[in-house]
């Protein structure tokens, strides 16, 4: 595909956009970026984005947007596990998606790059790792994010139907630099690297840094086929092996003691509880809980061979987030 004409690029302030703007400003895209008023942007300073102000679900500010643009990165999302106002991620992630996805359409956008989640595939119960083949249902997803998500892309593939020219990609467990909020699993990180995190459940993760999703975004920009999706990730880990791959990376050792799931059930109720009083996101959440359940492993042999997509091993990701997260301040040495 030509780099020449204007990206316009939702989610640039948050973990995964970031990284996709700086992936696009070194590939010579000029990048318009949609931010909310109150989003942080410090970091994207050295990326002479031009930006624009509006949130996903005010039409009048996506269009305007949108005006000009040839090309739309769809990365933002609301991704939290658990909200005080739940229909805050549907709005977000659902309506906000549509409204997006139909202002591209009425704009003529030559291409799209939707960024969805493995959240919307299903995870194989024996262990073994699943692929672009095996849709979630809504109504099977676990919680209010991830049932978001599966309609989100549910109405995507529906416009697509009717002419959008959309690629949909779904990374796994992004991990690395510049996670600024920072994201559940950045927030396991840091709490693996301080030493509070003495115990596991028996679950696993797909972990893969955030640059190389960045670079499978250009990669399904330039590759990918209209209609297809293609997961975006990394290396299968178990719980236990990334929190011993935290405690090497700081020098701490690792947990031992692996507790039963239902044993942490009474925790993530007062988790929640406390967090609807204060309106900070709960540590423990029991769809996280419930999620855990499943691991969530894949397989990314897809954009391996279409998209020429690869990935570094994980440790570089935690390697570089632990780093991060100690220049930034979320972290003593």
């Amino acid at each position: 595909m030509a780099r020449e004409g204007t990206v316009l690029l939702t989610g640039a302030s948050g973990f995964v956009g970031s990284a996709v703007a700086r992936r696009l400003r070194s590939a010579g895209f000029n990048v318009r970026a949609l931010v909310r008023p109150t989003s942080p942007v410090a970091h994207l300073s050295d990326l002479s984005l031009d930006f624009a102000t509006g949130a996903l679900r005010d039409a009048e500010a996506v269009r305007n947007a949108m005006t000009g643009a040839r090309f739309l990165f769809h990365v933002a999302a609301d991704y939290r596990l658990w909200a005080r106002d739940p229909n805050e991620l549907t709005q977000t992630n659902v309506a906000g998606t549509r409204l997006l996805m139909q202002e591209a359409m009425r704009a003529g956008v030559e291409r799209v790059v939707y960024t969805s989640s493995v959240a919307t595939l299903t995870a194989r119960a024996d262990g073994t790792s699943a692929d672009e083949t095996m849709p979630l249902d809504e109504h099977q997803a676990i919680g209010v994010y991830k049932r978001s998500k599966v309609a989100a892309e549910r109405a995507v593939e529906e416009l697509i139907a009717q002419g959008l020219p959309a690629v949909i990609v779904n990374p796994s467990t992004p991990i690395g630099p510049s996670d600024v909020k920072p994201t559940p699993t950045g927030r396991i990180i840091v709490e693996a690297a301080s030493g509070r995190m003495p115990a596991f459940v028996d679950t696993g993760l797909n972990m893969v840094h955030v640059d190389d999703v960045a670079e499978g975004h250009l990669a399904a920009f330039e590759r990918g086929r209209i209609g297809e999706r293609y997961v975006l990730g990394g290396q299968n880990a178990s719980l236990a092996e990334i929190l011993a791959t935290v405690a090497e990376a700081v020098g701490r050792r690792p947990p031992r003691i692996r507790i039963p799931r239902r044993a942490l059930m009474p925790f993530a109720h007062v988790s929640e509880a406390i967090a609807r009083r204060t309106g900070r996101e709960p540590m423990l959440t029991l769809d996280g809980l419930r999620m855990s359940k499943n691991k969530m492993f894949f397989s990314s042999v897809k954009a391996e061979r279409e998209l020429g997509y690869r990935a570094r091993p994980y440790r570089e990701g935690i390697t570089d987030a632990i780093e991060w997260f100690r220049r930034a301040g979320y972290l003593r040495r």
